[in-house]
């Protein structure tokens, strides 16, 4: 189903190019573990079994992971008042709506495809915003239903994390059973983990660039949704300003789902923050402000 939501072409080509480069380098690694694990039915075997997971329970294990809850109309009439609107708007099936009992601002959406998608949002960014902020986040959020972010990341991520483990498998096969290993097998397990390693710092980085872009790309289709781009930045500099409150360790435990998030949870680590603009699943406070100020301009034209 075609949602009314906005397409930017500059930020779809430079998506296209990304998940190409993530394909070429997923194909080779494929093609290496076919030819060191002589196996194409053992590497297609792994390979679905932890696609099909990430894929299928993406949902419940972003909620697990948030301590979050489904909430009816009952519950949170506003809530769903807002997201019933936004619906109509864009013209696209309501997700679930959940609630997380945390104080940490944010907001995310997960799910396999539009029919099956849940929208979630923190007790702490429901008592934080204004309705229209409020309103702009969720068409944010909507955005990425709409156009099947959630899928797209997870598809394009569940490589990188195969090679992850494998680079763990085959450090503690070395480190644990290294002396009663030949050394052919000794030799695989160097060039597989040498491999999945490579394969897993590309894919790092390619997967955060890509992110960023989806986070732009949403952030203009909600606001162009909304016709507010002024209450989506509002309600940016609120949540990113009221994050630096937020205690470390709580800030650390929510990371990993950082690429799902409105708004990144950083935990404070001193020097590691000049990296960020390189590793961070979101564009910079700054760049988001500005690509919505050049909305405002053109709606104001």
């Amino acid at each position: 189903m075609r949602s009314r939501f906005a397409p930017d072409r500059n930020l779809t080509v430079r998506m296209v190019t990304v998940i190409f480069l993530l394909g070429l380098t997923y194909v080779a690694f494929v093609a290496a573990l076919i030819a060191l694990l002589k196996s194409v039915a053992l590497v297609i075997v792994i390979v679905g079994a932890l696609l099909v997971a990430q894929y299928w329970y993406s949902d419940r294990i972003a909620l697990f992971a948030m301590h979050a809850h489904e909430v009816s109309p009952d519950e949170q009439p506003q809530l769903h008042g807002t997201v019933d609107r936004l619906c109509a708007l864009a013209d696209m099936p309501k997700p679930k709506v959940a609630i997380s009992e945390i104080d940490m601002p944010n907001a995310f959406a997960t799910g396999r495809n539009a029919d099956h998608a849940v929208l979630c949002v923190t007790t702490g960014l429901l008592r934080r915003l204004e309705p229209e902020e409020l309103e702009g986040v969720l068409a944010h959020e909507l955005s990425h239903v709409a156009h099947k972010d959630v899928a797209v990341i997870t598809i394009a991520s569940f490589l990188g994390v195969l090679a992850g483990l494998l680079v763990r498998f085959a450090f503690y096969s070395e480190l644990f059973g290294g002396r009663r290993q030949d050394q052919n097998t000794a030799a695989m397990f160097a060039v597989i983990m040498a491999v999945s390693a490579l394969v897993y710092a590309l894919s790092f980085l390619l997967l955060r660039a890509l992110s960023r872009y989806r986070e732009l790309a949403a952030d203009r289709s909600g606001a162009l949704l909304t016709g507010k781009p002024s209450a989506l930045a509002s309600a940016l500099q609120k949540v990113t300003g009221d994050m630096a409150r937020i205690p470390t360790r709580d800030l650390r435990a929510a990371e990993p789902l950082n690429a799902f998030y409105f708004a990144p949870a950083f935990a404070k680590r001193g020097a590691m923050v000049t990296l960020s603009g390189l590793f961070s699943t979101h564009p910079s406070l700054e760049r988001r402000l500005e690509e919505l100020a050049k909305i405002s301009r053109q709606l104001s034209q």
